[in-house]
């Protein structure tokens, strides 16, 4: 009951993000080689994909991560600069506090049970990432982005099958998918930030009414 609840999100954001990113070391790690490897065996594709860079770089892309990022920084700013003393005994919020509060309890506890809903269920579903498929399919695009067969095949189909024109148009929808891919991901980081600052702000709330 003498559990410091202000204390106790602090250490829950850590041990959440270290978890998270344990979790997807994985995914780090296979996109880690594919960037190293790219240059060298993949430079025209690379090349390519530059020229569709922008694809990723626009508001809806940024603003999630933007946004979560400034959900996230808010509790520890509150925590050691604002309002220290909530971090500390005796001022601090306790579980017993808490309970001195019913109506805000029927706010605290439905919002801590939405956090570790979406927190656990992010935790066990970690996307995997098909290396040697991606690999098959950088192959194959380098293949004829470099091949004079590529630049045969357009001649003789009188330009109605040209092979770069294909791996270009394959790449830039790829693209696209991906950055849509992104950014639902990037959407769903902010509404669990988002909650995790709700169940916080609702922490907060029931420290100052004490």
């Amino acid at each position: 009951m003498q559990l410091n609840l202000i204390n106790f999100l602090t250490v829950y954001l850590v041990l959440m993000f270290i978890l998270s990113t344990w979790r997807r070391m994985q995914q780090y790690g296979e996109m880690g080689n594919l960037v190293m490897h790219g240059p060298v065996r993949w430079p025209k594709l690379l090349g390519l994909i530059k020229e569709h860079r922008m694809i990723f770089l626009t508001w809806k892309t940024v603003a999630p991560s933007a946004l979560a990022l400034i959900l996230m920084a808010l509790q520890f700013v509150a925590a050691s600069w604002f309002w220290p003393q909530a971090a500390e005994p005796p001022h601090g919020l306790t579980l017993e506090n808490l309970l001195h509060h019913p109506f805000m309890v029927f706010v605290v506890v439905p919002l801590a049970i939405g956090v570790l809903t979406i927190d656990i269920y992010f935790l066990i579903n970690v996307g995997s990432i098909d290396r040697p498929m991606l690999e098959k399919y950088f192959d194959q695009a380098e293949y004829w982005l470099n091949s004079r067969l590529a630049g045969v095949v357009k001649i003789v189909t009188f330009g109605k099958i040209n092979p770069r024109r294909m791996v270009a148009d394959e790449v830039r929808k790829a693209l696209i998918d991906a950055s849509d891919v992104l950014n639902t991901t990037l959407w769903w980081t902010t509404l669990q930030v988002g909650l995790r600052f709700a169940f916080g702000v609702s922490l907060w709330i029931t420290w100052a009414l004490g």
